[in-house]
């Protein structure tokens, strides 16, 4: 089933939001932030519609590339010559990008369970029985990593936005690198307190779907 994203802002429009981010109050900043993600949400379609992987959805992509976009509104300068939408492109294309690289990174890691030859009586070795890994410690790794994988399926699925924002940033998922509450605030342009209370809920709502 195709989504159908609102129509992108024109340059006109684009100027008009962004100086109202960038200059009014809290309340108008918080709209105006809102209307630039939505009316940039069909780039970020467009730019994840470019790849594929094993492991993410256009979905998951799509999710992602919200984030990078979100990134890009919270680190633009009007006073550069380029446009909101350049700006943003490479940034989702980069948030995309490097949540690739991670899934690569992971699928080296469960490599080493894949048989590469048979010993002397026929059976089949892996790289863990030639590195001499204990079979409960092969075990509890694939355990952890199949519990990593049933989380990271439950943020796509549960949680906001905004909660999968929090969360993301705070602990470092999907090759992101981890942050602060304060940090967090930040690049939300709100409380550390507000950060807080989201943080707990969307633990909350992830506990249930991995309880689930």
């Amino acid at each position: 089933m195709s989504v159908s994203f609102p129509k992108p802002l024109t340059e006109e429009e684009e100027r008009y939001y962004i100086d109202i981010y960038e200059n009014g109050d809290d309340d108008a900043k918080e709209e105006a932030k809102k209307i630039l993600i939505e009316r940039n949400l069909r780039l970020v379609a467009h730019v994840a519609k470019k790849y594929t992987s094993q492991f993410h959805t256009m979905d998951d992509f799509i999710s992602i590339g919200t984030i990078g976009l979100i990134k890009a509104i919270n680190t633009y300068n009007s006073g550069k010559a380029t446009r909101l939408a350049t700006y943003a492109a490479r940034c989702i294309e980069n948030e995309i990008l490097m949540t690739i690289r991670a899934s690569k990174k992971y699928t080296a890691e469960v490599s080493i369970n894949v048989p590469i030859g048979t010993d002397k009586e026929g059976n089949e070795i892996s790289l863990n029985d030639i590195l001499g890994t204990e079979p409960d410690a092969i075990i509890d790794d694939l355990d952890t990593k199949i519990k990593i994988g049933v989380m990271l399926e439950s943020i796509g699925k549960v949680l906001t936005e905004r909660e999968k924002y929090v969360l993301i940033y705070r602990y470092g998922l999907f090759g992101v690198l981890p942050h602060t509450q304060r940090e967090v605030a930040a690049m939300l342009g709100i409380s550390r307190s507000y950060v807080s209370r989201i943080e707990k809920k969307a633990l909350a709502c992830l506990k249930g779907a991995l309880n689930a």
